[in-house]
């Protein structure tokens, strides 16, 4: 079963966190933005208090519909991200708001918007030797606020991942293609980007603008709602 949360009124916005980590990570943006929508948070699959679910993108993202409001806003950070296309062509939603994120993170032949496979597994790696520190060394380089830094690390400890969920999520992130399923969707996309992410790199730009998705680019990295000028504007 999967750990969710929702708070405050309005529209229903759910968001969708990233590989390692868990929904604590959007503890800001509720508070920021709870009078205006009924936010839900939830923790992805084996991450913070859900349980682990066997399988990959489908049946990870089948068991997040069944906890999902209807029609939402859904909201996806990294990893997040592939999962909320993957869950928009399943499912009717309001609108698509992806964070630093893009429809396939590995570089082949007929994709030059991605990372390249054997740095994504160094990378993969590297975290997977200690994940908790790992991670809190990638938020450290990613943000100076200090009282955000403390949240995110304490989170981290008391909520770590499991490995069995750490793997199949490098696997979703190493194996995903969605660039067809998120060019048929009719609904609202919006992709808000870090100028200086080093996994998914601002030449997508060209891409996302060449589908006529709506584009913001921030001077940041890979954790966009962490800077002091990201703003939520949704349609």
């Amino acid at each position: 079963m999967l750990y969710s949360n929702t708070q405050g009124i309005g529209a229903d916005l759910v968001l969708l966190h990233g590989w390692g980590f868990n929904s604590a990570l959007f503890s800001h943006l509720v508070d920021d933005y709870k009078n205006q929508y009924r936010i839900t948070l939830i923790d992805l699959p084996g991450h913070g208090r859900s349980a682990n679910v066997d399988g990959g993108l489908n049946e990870w993202c089948n068991e997040i519909i069944k906890i999902l409001p209807n029609n939402p806003i859904l909201l996806g950070w990294s990893l997040g991200g592939l999962l909320a296309i993957n869950i928009a062509n399943k499912i009717k939603i309001s609108q698509l708001i992806l964070l630093a994120s893009t429809p396939k993170f590995i570089k082949d032949n007929d994709w030059n918007y991605g990372i390249d496979a054997n740095n994504f597994e160094q990378f993969s790696n590297t975290l997977q030797l200690d994940p908790t520190q790992g991670l809190k060394r990638f938020i450290s380089l990613q943000t100076d606020n200090k009282t955000q830094l403390k949240s995110l690390k304490r989170s981290l400890d008391t909520l770590p991942a499991s490995p069995n969920a750490l793997a199949q999520g490098l696997a979703i992130l190493l194996k995903s293609d969605l660039r067809k399923p998120l060019k048929q969707l009719t609904i609202p996309v919006q992709v808000i980007l870090g100028e200086r992410d080093t996994l998914v790199p601002i030449a997508i730009i060209k891409w996302y603008e060449l589908h006529n998705i709506s584009l913001t680019l921030l001077n940041t990295g890979h954790l966009p709602f962490l800077h002091p000028d990201f703003e939520l504007s949704i349609i």
